[in-house]
């Protein structure tokens, strides 16, 4: 494997591993990382501890701090029960267009990324250029904390990071940041005749969802925040996307289990929206333990991404504007690993090719123009950084 591949190629190998989250992501790791060492680029893993699957990370250029890191994610969501026009984890190209799943969220950028890398390697860097390839994003972005901390010792500390999640190849310099909570309502189980005996997990579990529609409404009215005014919607909202529960319409179900997410702006405390949350559900045990005592409700952190606040002369987002032309303001409501990057002290930015749109549809796609101005920008990055 010596031959220097084009993107195209490289997104056509990526797509072709179903690296779906709660699958492994080895053999991808493994074609990428004996793709580098084939042209003399040293890999470094990141393993799971408890799962095959592996972060991986590495350097070309002088060996030296300030390096640019281009950053993505090897998993993607599943394409269970999609109507696909075609092999989801083939690439088709058809109407100027590369479906398949990933190609837009984000191994059409991975691939990008691993192009780079490789042409950095024979270019003559003066200044250095990392890629970070993380597990387990499209789950909370759970995967990136553990990778970071890890090449701390490993590399050289980057100074500015481009995360490649789609934003059709503009400069976005903020987004929400998240956290969610399972919940699981235990209940007291009797026959629905005898309601005010039993203690119906589902009903009560609706007090805690009907207070996130109470916390929606509430935000919506409320003037925007400084910080917050930039966002659609600008103001963080609690959401519940799944609930399960019950054994029987005739029986006061003994158990609900749901997750409450928030996605939260940036100039407000994730943990002060946990301790709003805690408190509600301290009010509806109370409620129900009144009723029966043993009842109670149990919650835990599924996950928990900070925001990407916007710097003041961020050394990331400059660069990203000076290679693309941007300098209009954006901002998204989705979460993304560049928030953790900044957290870990980097100057960060999200910029990528494709429409956050197509991102886990079915007949997922990334247009042949945005595949190929990622391309453009990844030329003039390189040759930056041998200026």
């Amino acid at each position: 494997m010596t031959g220097r591949l084009p993107p195209l190629e490289i997104m056509r190998h990526l797509v072709a591993f179903p690296t779906v989250s709660r699958d492994t992501n080895l053999p991808l790791i493994d074609w990428v990382e004996a793709y580098l060492a084939s042209h003399g680029i040293t890999a470094h893993r990141h393993l799971h501890p408890d799962q095959p699957k592996a972060a991986l990370f590495a350097h070309v250029g002088p060996w030296e701090e300030g390096a640019i890191v281009l950053s993505g994610h090897t998993d993607v969501v599943p394409v269970d029960g999609q109507p696909w026009d075609s092999d989801p984890f083939e690439v088709t190209e058809r109407n100027g267009k590369y479906y398949g799943r990933g190609t837009c969220d984000m191994k059409g950028f991975d691939a990008l990324a691993i192009w780079a890398l490789v042409e950095a390697k024979y270019s003559g860097l003066s200044r250095p250029l990392q890629i970070a390839l993380s597990f387990d994003e499209e789950i909370g972005c759970t995967g990136a904390p553990p990778m970071i901390a890890a090449m701390q010792p490993v590399l050289p500390k980057g100074a500015a990071v481009i995360v490649g999640e789609p934003s059709m190849m503009q400069a976005v310099s903020g987004h929400k940041g998240g956290t969610g909570f399972d919940t699981h309502v235990r209940g007291f189980e009797v026959h629905s005749s005898l309601l005010d005996r039993g203690v119906n997990a589902i009903m009560y579990g609706a007090k805690l969802i009907d207070w996130a529609n109470e916390v929606n409404a509430a935000n919506r009215s409320a003037p925007p925040g400084p910080l917050a005014a930039a966002f659609d919607p600008p103001y963080t909202t609690a959401h519940v996307g799944v609930i399960e529960g019950g054994t029987a319409h005739n029986i006061t179900a003994k158990d609900c289990r749901f997750a409450m997410d928030f996605r939260v702006v940036p100039g407000e405390e994730k943990a002060e929206w946990e301790a709003r949350y805690r408190e509600k559900v301290a009010q509806v045990q109370a409620l129900m333990q009144a009723v029966v005592p043993e009842t109670r409700i149990e919650i835990s952190e599924r996950f928990d991404v900070p925001a990407l606040a916007p710097e003041v002369e961020g050394a990331a987002e400059a660069l990203v504007r000076s290679l693309t032309g941007d300098n209009a303001v954006h901002v998204v409501s989705y979460a993304t690993e560049a928030g953790q990057f900044q957290e870990a002290g980097y100057s960060a930015v999200i910029c990528g090719p494709g429409d956050i749109a197509q991102a886990h549809q079915p007949n997922e796609y990334i247009s042949k123009a945005q595949f190929e101005a990622g391309h453009g920008f990844m030329q003039r990055l390189v040759a930056r950084l041998c200026a």
